[in-house]
């Protein structure tokens, strides 16, 4: 069976990453943006040039409509898919919980929860044994920030990773018997350009000095870990959390 993989969020960091290593293993790969076109179709570029195949597909993750659209793109182009990267994520400036707004919250919530539970039903949905599917891996970006809580920066965003984190294991569970594997990596301090939406472009470089590896991480190596849990070498792994976070 092919390998075909949709990774949402892939028009930069982790996502780009993770579909340029892909293409390098061979894989077909669905490039999922919202807004950045160009961005998204540079990405699809290096994973040709790494020997795989892409396309770009636009959608929101947050919208239904729009993320069953996204399913129906990357089958109709390259087939059955048999793997969901679930990566597209957003953080907002960094405040205390009491300074944000409700307008933010939701924002957050919305991509970050809502979204992501969306994208894993409707693999869930195409993938599941008892529905026709062929099985298939998940794995959901999750974050460190899920267990340190991110204070005085971004709870909210914590505490969006926290429900991926419950999810990935509940969900491994429900679909354990369908064929389909579902795990998380939580980076930690990851040198991307999430920071900068953040309002602060140096923190990775900043923070990532004071963790046990003494430096901040590279999209590359989130991607490595990605792609581990993807494939048949880690095909006894479900249910699990994979830390990538320099021992932070």
């Amino acid at each position: 069976m092919a390998n075909i993989a949709l990774i949402t969020g892939a028009s930069r960091g982790i996502g780009r990453a993770t579909a340029k290593l892909l293409g390098a293993r061979g894989w077909s790969v669905g490039v999922n943006f919202a807004q950045n076109e160009h961005a998204a179709q540079e990405t699809v570029a290096e994973v040709f040039q790494a020997g795989g195949r892409a396309c770009a597909i636009r959608g929101n993750v947050a919208d239904e409509t729009d993320v069953i659209a996204m399913f129906d793109a990357i089958e109709s182009t390259f087939g059955r898919l048999n793997a969901l990267v679930n990566n597209a994520g957003i953080v907002a400036p960094s405040m205390p919980l009491a300074d944000m707004s409700v307008a933010r919250l939701r924002q957050v919530f919305d991509v970050n929860v809502l979204g992501v539970y969306l994208c894993a039903r409707e693999a869930a949905r195409r993938m599941s044994k008892d529905r026709g599917g062929m099985g298939g891996s998940i794995v959901n970006v999750s974050s460190a920030a899920s267990r340190l809580g991110s204070p005085r920066e971004y709870v909210d965003y914590a505490g969006s990773k926290g429900a991926v984190d419950t999810m990935t294991v509940g969900l491994a569970k429900e679909l354990g018997g369908q064929g389909v594997r579902v795990n998380a990596v939580r980076p930690g301090l990851i040198d991307t350009e999430i920071h900068a939406s953040g309002g602060r472009p140096d923190r990775a470089a900043a923070l990532g000095a004071q963790t046990p590896l003494g430096r901040a991480g590279a999209a590359n190596e989130v991607a490595e870990a990605i792609v581990w849990l993807l494939s048949d070498a880690a095909s006894y792994v479900t249910g699990s959390l994979l830390d990538v976070s320099g021992g932070r």
